[in-house]
C-alpha cells in the first residue's frame, strides 16, 4: 500500500476518533444506560451543587431595631402572633405558575448587488515586456484585472408561537437576604415510561406576598428563572445528533 494512502487512512482515522470523543462522557454514559429507564436525580442540598453561588442584590440601609421591654409587640414584626409562612432557610413555599404567552412576527427582506472591476497596465516604465519573459503566455498587460460579481439575497420569516404553562411547584428557601426577602429554589422530576419531565424554578420573593396558605403566584417572583424540559427516549429522538449540531455551527453557508 502506498504511503499516501496510509497517510489518508491515518487522517480519516484521526478525524473519526476525534468525532467519537466529541460526545465525551455523555456518549459512554448513554451506552451504559441502553435498555434501562432514565434515573431520577437524588435529593440533595441545592447549595452543594456545582456552580452554586449565593445571590447578591442591592440592599437598603440597615435599620436599628428599638427595643420595648414592657411591650408584647416587637418592632419590625409583621404579625402579633407567630407567622407560620415560609420565612427562613429550609422552609417550603408553593409557587403557582400560570403562563400564557403568544407572539406573532412577520419579516421580509430583499437585496441585490452587482460589482465589476477592470484594470490594464500596458506601460509600466518599460518593464511590461519583462513580465512576458518571466511568465510567457500568462500575463496580458491589457487585461491585468478583470472581475465581476453578483449577489442576491431574499428572505422571508414568520413566527407564530403560543405557549401555555399551568402548574404548581414546591420550592425551598435557600437564602434570606439582608432586607428580609427570600431566595427560593425548587425542582420537580416526573418519570412517565422512559421519559423524565423536569421542572425547575429559582427567584426572589417578598415574605409579605406569601399567602396564609403558604403559596405565591409566579408573577410575584422577582428574577424568576423557570425551566421546563425533559430527558429520555422522546427527548433523545427530538434532539439533533451532536455531529449535526457541530456542522450547523461551523458551516458558513
Amino acid at each position: 500500500m502506498k504511503s499516501s494512502t496510509l497517510k489518508s487512512l491515518g487522517r480519516v482515522s484521526a478525524i473519526a476518533l476525534g468525532v467519537a470523543f466529541l460526545g465525551g462522557c455523555n456518549t459512554l454514559e448513554r451506552l451504559s444506560q441502553v435498555g434501562e429507564e432514565p434515573k431520577l436525580t437524588r435529593v440533595q442540598n441545592p447549595t452543594h451543587r456545582a456552580g452554586y453561588r449565593p445571590v447578591s442584590m442591592p440592599m437598603p440601609a440597615p435599620v436599628r431595631a428599638e427595643r420595648a421591654p414592657n411591650s408584647l409587640w416587637r418592632s419590625g414584626s409583621r404579625a402579633f402572633f407567630k407567622d407560620l409562612r415560609a420565612n427562613q432557610v429550609g422552609d417550603i413555599v408553593t409557587v403557582s405558575v400560570v403562563i400564557a404567552d403568544k407572539v406573532e412576527l412577520d419579516n421580509s427582506m430583499t437585496r441585490t448587488r452587482n460589482n465589476g472591476e477592470t484594470a490594464t497596465l500596458t506601460n509600466f516604465l518599460g518593464y511590461e515586456q519583462a513580465l512576458d519573459a518571466i511568465f510567457p503566455e500568462t500575463v496580458n498587460p491589457t487585461t491585468l484585472v478583470n472581475g465581476a460579481s453578483t449577489s442576491s439575497v431574499a428572505g422571508t420569516g414568520a413566527i407564530d408561537r403560543e405557549e401555555k404553562i399551568t402548574t404548581k411547584v414546591a420550592a425551598m428557601v435557600v437564602q434570606v437576604l439582608p432586607n428580609g426577602n427570600l431566595v427560593i429554589e425548587g425542582r420537580q422530576e416526573t418519570r412517565v415510561n422512559a421519559e423524565v419531565r423536569e421542572l425547575a424554578i429559582t427567584g426572589i420573593v417578598r415574605p409579605q406576598d406569601i399567602t396564609s396558605s403558604n403559596t405565591i403566584n409566579y408573577e410575584q417572583v422577582a428574577e424568576a428563572r423557570l425551566a421546563y424540559g425533559g430527558r429520555g427516549t422522546l427527548t433523545d429522538v427530538q434532539t439533533p445528533r451532536y455531529g449535526q449540531q457541530i456542522y450547523d455551527i461551523i458551516f458558513p453557508f
